[in-house]
């Protein structure tokens, strides 16, 4: 397959995601701004489900941007990844619904969880198939970042049980952590490029 082919797909399943979860908040019956208060939960759980969508749609695209050849076996963690990732919309509805409830608190978690564990797989099969001087390894280095996440999710699973207030802020955080621009992969990109201009 075609890397443009396989970016192509991955961009239009992570687009109906979205679609998807703005299509879950439902007009209120009413002509006041009142009226929209009982929506706040599901608006916050949204605009914290698009920020994470648009975190791996940007560092997809920029991992994606690495690759040169792509194989049956990263085509299979990359429909991995897009599996809990298309659980979001599930999981974000039923946290707005319940407003912030401790079970729909931990399945947020758990999808969060499920799906870094996908990226770090596809991310690694790259890896392995570029090999250990590819332009990705060099880019994701000790990947701090990546080690951080999976460690905050769990951390936010357990606390929603004793306080899902808690739990949500973890997650808020985790989402900054990796919303602040990591410059790695175009950094290498571009000192790549240079040096093969030179």
């Amino acid at each position: 397959m075609k890397k443009t082919r396989f970016e192509a797909f991955s961009d239009g399943v992570l687009a109906i995601i979205i679609t998807i979860m703005v299509l879950e908040i439902k007009v209120p019956h009413g002509e006041r701004f009142s009226d929209l208060k009982g929506l706040i939960p599901i608006f916050l759980s949204y605009a914290l489900s698009f920020i994470y969508i648009g975190i791996y749609w940007n560092n997809h695209h920029h991992m994606v941007s690495t690759v040169n050849k792509v194989t049956g076996g990263i085509l299979w963690a990359n429909l991995h990844l897009l599996f809990w990732l298309s659980l979001i919309p599930f999981a974000t509805g039923w946290i707005g619904e319940n407003h912030f409830a401790a079970a729909p608190m931990a399945l947020y978690g758990a999808v969060l969880l499920m799906a870094g564990v996908a990226y770090y797989i596809l991310q690694s099969l790259i890896i392995k198939n570029e090999g250990r001087d590819s332009l990705l390894a060099k880019a994701i280095g000790k990947d701090l970042k990546g080690k951080i996440s999976p460690f905050l999710y769990a951390t936010a699973i357990a606390v929603s049980w004793l306080n899902s207030i808690v739990s949500g802020i973890i997650y808020v955080i985790a989402a900054l952590i990796w919303l602040i621009p990591d410059k790695r992969i175009e950094s290498a990109t571009r000192q790549n490029k240079e040096a093969g201009d030179d």
